[in-house]
């Protein structure tokens, strides 16, 4: 499932979109009536004065949200916007709490790289309504939605529910353990992310030697070098590609196979990187380490031929390398050489203030301070 389409569905269960909205295709008539309902909708609010935005997006509202995100499948770049929405109401989204409610929350819509079918199939099986009626014993069912009923009422005001093939009963899902899991180890203090869910499950456990690419120019004139000394048991190294270090985090994480190995039929390996990727690659891709390479994050520090341990059912990820060594490449680390028209203009405030992944990428004076009571 695309970002796109994944923002969507979040939208619907954060309460900030009608219901019924959330799958609805591009070309579909419902889609210019859902937004002639929006646009009278927004001026009702407007003449009524609320509820408002902050109203309605509460702690509660957010792990709807999330639970959302895990029951779809749903790109990991959900995380990051999440993570920055929160940020400016003051909020935070704790990524151990997104990794428990992906461990509670198992993925149920059976839509590709995760399963078979397309976004519009799951509105032709009833929308983000089925899937909310599949995982509402989990939810905040008090939580506010746009309209002024909460999410329990809206999801009792849904059509009935009528046999299909896209959303999974809990019972059967795609995946009992969450689309996304949440890594922490030596390579990733802070956090990191992999979309399970669309994993190969025989990568999810494995220890492989590290080939590093230091800067997506550095990937692009190497991987398919025929003379790249790689094999697919490495694990492919992308760095100086996060926030500060790109500079703007793109989605370069869905590293290519080498040339050499896709000729001889090696569809997927363990790929990590400080970027971002696409919700509809496929593929074993340790995303978002954090702190990024470009601020001393220790992915900085790995250098090819290291072993890289990767065990997703134990959310590690760890670079096998001794302390001494570690400390030593610590005091050798030099930060990369700053981008051209750095010194001033949008640039410089972008470099100064973006912050990790962890916190949305968002710039840091955007940010409320967290409330003194929290929201329920």
């Amino acid at each position: 499932m695309g970002t796109a389409s994944t923002m969507a569905l979040v939208s619907e269960a954060l309460g900030m979109m009608l219901p019924g909205g959330g799958a609805i295709p591009a070309v579909d008539a419902d889609r210019l009536r859902h937004a002639e309902a929006t646009g009278a909708e927004a001026v009702r609010l407007a003449r009524e004065g609320g509820p408002r935005p902050s109203e309605i997006m509460t702690k509660a509202a957010f792990l709807n949200a999330i639970r959302v995100l895990q029951a779809v499948g749903g790109s990991t770049n959900g995380v990051v916007h999440l993570a920055a929405v929160a940020g400016r109401l003051g909020l935070a989204i704790d990524l151990d709490e997104v990794d428990r409610l992906g461990r509670e929350t198992p993925v149920l819509v059976d839509l590709k790289p995760a399963g078979q079918h397309y976004m519009e199939d799951l509105q032709k099986a009833g929308g983000l309504a089925t899937v909310l009626r599949e995982i509402a014993p989990a939810l905040e069912l008090e939580a506010r939605t746009v309209d002024g009923r909460t999410l329990g009422e809206a999801i009792a005001a849904a059509p009935a529910p009528f046999p299909q093939q896209v959303v999974r009963p809990a019972s059967n899902p795609i995946h009992s353990g969450g689309g996304i899991r949440v890594l922490h180890g030596n390579l990733a203090p802070n956090g990191a992310l992999i979309k399970q869910a669309a994993a190969s499950s025989t990568l999810l456990v494995h220890t492989g030697r590290a080939v590093v690419f230091d800067s997506l120019r550095d990937l692009a004139e190497q991987i398919d070098d025929p003379d790249l000394e790689v094999a697919a048991e490495d694990v492919l190294v992308l760095r100086n590609a996060g926030p500060k270090g790109a500079p703007g985090m793109p989605e370069a994480g869905y590293i290519p196979i080498p040339k050499k190995l896709a000729a001889q039929g090696v569809k997927d390996m363990v790929r990590i990187s400080d970027a971002r990727m696409s919700g509809t690659a496929f593929g074993t891709i340790v995303l978002h380490i954090s702190p990024e390479a470009a601020v001393g994050g220790p992915l900085a520090l790995v250098e090819t031929g290291d072993a890289i341990a990767l065990d997703v059912a134990a959310g590690r990820i760890d670079l096998l390398v001794d302390a001494p060594t570690l400390e030593a490449r610590r005091a050798a680390w030099r930060a990369p050489p700053p981008h051209p028209g750095s010194d001033r203009g949008y640039l410089k405030l972008y470099l100064d203030e973006v912050l990790q992944a962890e916190d949305g990428c968002d710039f840091d004076f955007l940010r409320r301070r967290p409330r003194a009571t929290s929201e329920g």
